[in-house]
């Protein structure tokens, strides 16, 4: 596996930053800015193999900074 973008998240009440390299519908990352955003997660019914067991879609911006 080569190299991968992905976002460095951290989660509301969370301490800590974490990888985070699911997809997340409707929301497009644009680089040199920090984001706030809300997302709504959904378990995925038997998911692939290889695949996450969730599904990530954007319900809200709420800060768009630039970095």
């Amino acid at each position: 596996v080569g190299p991968m973008h992905c976002l460095y998240v951290r989660e509301k009440g969370a301490s800590g930053w974490q990888y985070f390299y699911d997809p997340i519908s409707g929301f497009t990352y644009e680089e040199g800015y920090t984001y706030t955003i809300r997302v709504k997660r959904e378990q995925v019914p038997n998911p692939p193999a290889d695949g996450s067991t969730y599904r990530y879609t954007l319900v809200k911006v709420l800060t768009k900074e630039k970095a």
